[in-house]
């Protein structure tokens, strides 16, 4: 059958066990054999609990951002992403991805994976950096929630506008660096 090797589906995607996943099971392994043998069981039960507690919660934002990701690379067609954000989407893309990330809410759980996705689908690679930039730098949803309140107007509208350039010169300097690498390359 096609697609199938050795009577299994064949799996699309990432391998599930990769070099930086082996890597941070053996930190966390090492890490907590280092508290219990350093600061007891105690300390090591209180650190497994808390650190469990943290991936609750946490869980459902990475599940929920992960499967909107799968959805955007199933809905929209691979050629209308390389048209808006693909590599000649020219400043239309990097425009788009920094009202984008400037409009993502939530943390690098949810940014993170829709990123992915919108890599997987077609977009830029300066594009993403441009949307990574604009959601860390623009993030509307972290100014008026915390900077408003607690900075005041002046200060989060000043920063807003000093940082409102910061996305598209990542962008810009992401496409000179690749077409220079490009170029060495050849």
């Amino acid at each position: 059958m096609a697609g199938q090797t050795g009577g299994k589906p064949a799996r699309n995607g990432p391998p599930l066990l990769d070099g930086s996943t082996v890597f941070f099971v053996l930190l966390a392994l090492g890490a907590g054999l280092a508290v219990l043998l350093l600061r007891g069981a105690d300390a090591f039960n209180t650190a497994l609990a808390d650190g469990l507690g943290l991936l609750l919660l946490i869980m459902p934002i990475v599940v929920a951002a992960v499967l909107v990701g799968a959805y955007v690379q199933a809905m929209v067609p691979r050629e209308a992403m390389e048209r808006w954000l693909g590599g000649s989407s020219g400043m239309r893309g990097l425009l788009l991805a920094t009202a984008a990330g400037s409009l993502t809410p939530g943390g690098p759980f949810a940014a993170f994976p829709l990123v992915l996705a919108l890599y997987r689908s077609g977009a830029a690679v300066p594009v993403c950096v441009t949307y990574l930039t604009s959601w860390s730098v623009l993030g509307i949803n972290r100014a008026l929630v915390w900077e408003l309140p607690l900075l005041g107007p002046e200060f989060t509208l000043t920063r807003l506008l000093v940082s409102l350039p910061l996305p598209l010169i990542a962008g810009l300097l992401t496409r000179g660096l690749l077409h220079r690498f490009s170029r060495t390359v050849t």
